[in-house]
């Protein structure tokens, strides 16, 4: 459904509310930046409706530029930072739209822009991630379906969409790992951790099927209804135990991505392996996980550099 206070031309809007809605779903981007991104979208949007766009499908390399033109004559009036941030969010719709099949070809690959430090996401550290895989209590077969999901999670960094659509042919608790289909139907084999292996099982014997209803296929987590349970509810749930196991920073699901990511590279773990598990088609997004923890680089040094050692 169109937001209210949308702002661009009609027939750019449906496609914007629709990258907005996965970005804040499935990216776990806040609030405030997906509003940021309306705001540049609609800009962009109305300068090339003015440029002679019809709508997203008429958009050329050459309309897409001129609006990032436009942005830095503006003399002063966006600092680096916005410029990129703009540049950013059409860059991702440009994807979006691609994924979508709504066009065929990205326009915005060939733009350029001022280059920043890549942000780091937000993570758990290990304590909040124990205390949060911890509450949901009690054998119930909703609890006992929240503690497997949070398990599997953490255990195996998937992304929401990833967990949501998961089948119960996929999983092979025999062996201790997954087949995912992640982005571009590309298949890749995730392990499982024991704990998280613990849980399913679980989960499968005492859980699942009292949710079974009549019409549940083979989705692996199920509502009340016995359907796969969505993207926004396991949003909810990730919120709700955050909540419940007293964690004060602002918990999404892709923060149990970045945790797996970031513990399993503090532990040691190889970039490349981090790079398979999280379906990464580039190693150099697997890379931000190198600047998430600068304190263990700190005492990597100070415990291995000839020069911090005590003297004999």
């Amino acid at each position: 459904m169109r937001a209210e206070h949308s702002h661009a031309p009609e027939k750019f809007a449906n496609e914007i509310d629709g990258f907005l809605n996965f970005v804040e779903l499935e990216r776990g981007l806040s609030k405030n930046t997906v509003a940021a991104y309306r705001r540049d979208l609609d800009q962009a949007a109305k300068f090339l409706a003015r440029r002679g766009a019809a709508d997203w499908r008429g958009v050329t390399a050459a309309h897409a530029g001129e609006w990032v033109h436009s942005l830095s004559d503006a003399g002063d009036r966006y600092k680096a930072s916005s410029l990129a941030r703009k540049l950013t969010a059409l860059r991702m719709l440009a994807r979006h739209l691609v994924r979508e099949k709504i066009r065929d070809d990205d326009f915005t690959a060939l733009l350029t822009g001022p280059k920043l430090a890549r942000t780091i996401p937000g993570t758990l550290n290990e304590s909040e991630v124990a205390r949060l895989l911890a509450a949901p209590t009690g054998g119930d077969p909703r609890a006992l379906r929240d503690r497997a999901l949070l398990e599997l999670f953490y255990s195996s960094g998937l992304r929401v969409s990833e967990l949501a659509g998961l089948m119960l042919q996929q999983v092979d608790l025999e062996n201790n790992f997954l087949r995912v289909f992640g982005k571009g139907s590309k298949e890749r084999v995730v392990p499982i951790g024991g704990r998280a292996r613990d849980a399913l099982a679980s989960y499968l014997t005492s859980g699942r099927p009292h949710l079974v209803k009549p019409k549940t296929g083979s989705q692996f987590f199920l509502n009340n209804r016995g359907a796969a349970l969505s993207r926004v509810m396991l949003w909810m749930i990730v919120k709700k135990y955050a909540q419940r196991a007293g964690i004060t920073k602002n918990v999404k699901p892709h923060g149990l991505r970045h945790s797996f990511a970031t513990h399993l590279l503090g532990g040691g773990a190889d970039l490349r392996a981090i790079q398979e598990m999280l379906g990464h088609a580039s190693i150099s997004t697997t890379q931000i996980y190198t600047a998430v923890e600068p304190q263990r680089l700190v005492d990597h040094h100070a415990k291995y550099h000839p020069r911090n050692r005590s003297a004999p």
